[in-house]
């Protein structure tokens, strides 16, 4: 048998679940979350230490190039899931159930939900909505699927909230959070809320919370990682840190392969076989 420290070596990382992120809440233990929608990405976040990948439908957005997250469909979804549940090797991985799999009946939520969960290796599905939403997230618990709730900023209904704004209706965003916990969600997230109503839901749920642009009052935080490192062209949220400027970098080193060939100094000696 070999030594306690060589064996421990080999073990994979302990997995992160949903009872993970409760009793990491509960014991203040702030969750770090970022999107994730390939196999390389999500394999280095998830060495960095994330504890959950969330495969967004915001891959719409940021890979595909649309304006809105509607266009994506299940498919895309579970295709770009695979390859993320593949490489997260110690990360709770959740899925977006994309438009309009979360607006239709319940049994077609609850095949879209299955399927992910089938063909991916991924561990729970996120559903948009609160209180009108509480029959879904009951139906979809009752059935053994994880589900993360998602109130405040809904961008899947950004057509009906005529944009992206900030969300200060209280007594609607207290009741989707409480509702949305009371039908079994095992965390939510809550996006584009201010400080102060973040507070009186905290007070209002004991399931973890998840903020994105919602302030320091949560108990976790998530960021589109395109966003964080720097890759987003244009326009960027309030609430977005840039940790990295890789937009730059890569152009920059595109540029000088492009140089290079174009003025024979690649490939050199040292780059080809004789």
């Amino acid at each position: 048998m070999p030594p306690d420290d060589a064996a421990s070596t080999s073990r994979p990382p302990e997995r992160v679940t949903t009872v993970t992120l409760a009793k990491m809440a509960a014991a203040r233990q702030p969750l770090a979350m970022l999107t994730a929608y390939d196999f390389p990405t999500a394999q280095m976040l998830d060495a960095a230490g994330v504890d959950c990948l969330l495969v967004g439908d915001s891959l719409a957005m940021v890979v595909q190039g649309h304006e809105t997250t509607l266009p994506v469909t299940l498919d895309q979804m579970i295709y770009h899931a695979e390859m993320v549940g593949r490489a997260a090797r110690r990360a709770l991985v959740v899925v977006d159930l994309p438009f309009p799999e979360g607006q239709l009946s319940i049994d077609r939520t609850l095949t879209s939900a299955a399927r992910i969960l089938k063909e991916t290796r991924c561990q729970a599905v996120k559903l948009e909505g609160g209180a009108e939403q509480a029959e879904r997230i009951a139906a979809l618990a009752t059935a053994g699927i994880p589900v993360m709730a998602h109130v405040g900023l809904r961008p899947q209904s950004v057509h009906v909230e005529g944009g992206y704004r900030v969300q200060r209706d209280e007594p609607q965003l207290l009741a989707d959070a409480a509702a949305a916990a009371e039908a079994g969600a095992f965390a939510m997230v809550i996006e584009c809320v201010s400080a102060k109503i973040v507070q009186r839901i905290r007070e209002t749920v004991t399931i973890p919370t998840i903020g994105i642009g919602a302030g320091p009052d949560v108990d976790g935080q998530v960021l589109v990682t395109h966003d964080l490192l720097g890759m987003t062209a244009g326009y960027l949220p309030r609430f977005v840190k840039q940790y990295g400027n890789l937009r730059e970098g890569i152009s920059s080193a595109v540029a000088q392969y492009v140089d290079e060939v174009r003025s024979g100094a690649y490939p050199d000696a040292t780059h080809y076989f004789r």
